[in-house]
């Protein structure tokens, strides 16, 4: 039967991408509110860390200026020092209190009221004619001395602070949910793209294996139903023998795909010449091409020797999957007359590289359809039968030995499937591929 293209039209990818684009939605915002939580938890320790610090500078200020008064320096010299600190701009106050509770202030200095002060030594902030003071107070020979601040300055830093994270944060959060948004929809994508393709094989292989079990079915059905004779047993027997045979080739495919999706062991990498293995290929295929008229041949260019490191057994495969692919599509049609039917193996080595091309002269592969060529169960055309399978699996076994595809029109009209690796002298380090992370259409 004929695959039809499984790839959803333009309006069906949308509705399908729109879950995937609001879980990825919802996984931002839940990122950003707690980064939000966070960031605003950091931002209220700091303040409250900043504050104090400010407070503290000006405290040991006026804590300088009280000891400097009380060492001998004059009020209006003490009072004119604006010190080394951050927070220094403002001037220091002083007053002095006797035990009268007469109050007199230095010059500039605000009007203190009685009982503003604290007794007990320690720095304290009241409100003095409207402003917030920091006062600090000492008793003395004659009283008390206070020593104070306007704490303006303060105020002001810790208002530019809060103004410039009132502004930030909604541009940092705004970008964090963006970047996690953007991340959320890159990071999704191969899962979704690997769900999708998981979707569209287990639909595939369903109704790849339907067809020979429902042809196996109905055959036994119909040689029960009636009372047949002994050549007519054995037709139905030949037809279940056949569909038999096809199940089981798509079966050991897909046990192939799923053993090497899960990533085994590579069998063991080994000196193997591709040309030796194209020669083997050929002779096994010799008798189905010539029981169809095709002329199937081997050609070598460049050195006598094409070798490579790889498992002979996974290159073994690939040359034949190519082979037999070939073949199908080399075959004409019944009751048309034309050239030969013509498969040819070619094998160079030269430099730093080692190929294999096989083509063939038949219709030829569009190119529209060469994106979709080693997607599993595609087939673009109902020519030659086959499951779809055997590309996917030589795909599997070019990428995992470090080769590279080249799909193009070959010299004897038909389609041309080329595999280039690197000598090993001059290979590069392999990377293990899985066939589930590969995306159509890249060729080079």
């Amino acid at each position: 039967m004929t695959r039809v293209s499984r790839k959803p039209p333009p309006g069906d990818q949308a509705r399908a991408s729109r879950p995937r684009r609001a879980r990825a939605v919802r996984v931002a915002a839940v990122a950003t509110l707690v980064i939000a939580v966070t960031y605003v938890a950091a931002l209220a320790v700091f303040n409250v860390f900043a504050a104090r610090q400010l407070v503290h500078q000006v405290d040991t200020q006026l804590k300088r200026t009280i000891q400097e008064v009380q060492n001998g320096t004059s009020v209006a010299a003490a009072t004119q020092r604006r010190g080394d600190t951050d927070v220094g701009g403002a001037p220091i106050q002083l007053w002095q209190i006797s035990a009268t509770g007469h109050v007199t202030g230095s010059q500039g200095a605000p009007v203190l009221p009685p009982g503003t002060w604290s007794t007990s030594g320690k720095p304290d902030t009241r409100r003095i004619q409207g402003a917030s003071f920091r006062l600090r107070a000492v008793p003395d020979d004659t009283g008390w001395l206070v020593a104070g601040q306007n704490l303006y300055d303060v105020q002001h830093i810790h208002s530019v602070l809060l103004t410039g994270e009132t502004v930030a944060s909604p541009v940092l959060l705004a970008a964090v949910f963006l970047g996690t948004l953007l991340i959320g929809l890159q990071a999704s994508g191969p899962v979704e793209q690997a769900r999708r393709r998981q979707l569209e094989f287990t639909a595939d292989a369903s109704h790849e294996l339907r067809t020979p079990l429902s042809v196996i079915e109905a055959e036994a059905g119909l040689a029960l139903s009636t009372h047949r004779d002994a050549d007519q047993y054995k037709t139905a027997l030949q037809r279940i023998g056949r569909e038999g045979q096809r199940l089981r080739s798509i079966v050991n495919d897909l046990l192939w795909l799923a053993r090497f999706d899960s990533e085994p062991a590579n069998p063991g990498d080994e000196p193997v010449d591709v040309l030796t293995i194209a020669e083997v290929c050929a002779d096994r295929f010799s008798t189905v091409a010539r029981s169809r008229g095709i002329d199937l041949a081997v050609r070598a260019e460049g050195e006598p020797h094409a070798p490579i490191t790889a498992p002979p057994e996974w290159i073994d495969r690939l040359a034949g999957v190519l082979v037999d692919n070939a073949i199908r599509y080399a075959t004409p049609a019944k009751g048309h007359d034309g050239p030969v039917p013509t498969v040819r193996i070619v094998v160079f080595s030269g430099g730093n590289r080692v190929s294999l091309s096989v083509e063939d002269n038949g219709p030829g592969i569009p190119e529209e359809n060469r994106a979709r060529l080693f997607d599993r169960f595609y087939r673009a055309t109902t020519e030659g039968g086959g499951s779809g399978l055997g590309l996917a699996i030589a795909d599997a076994v070019v990428r995992s030995t470090g080769g590279r595809w080249r799909v193009d029109d070959s010299p004897l009209g038909g389609a041309r499937l080329q595999v280039t690796w690197h000598r090993p002298g001059a290979r590069r380090a392999r990377p293990r591929w899985r066939l589930s992370t590969r995306r159509a259409g890249q060729f080079t």
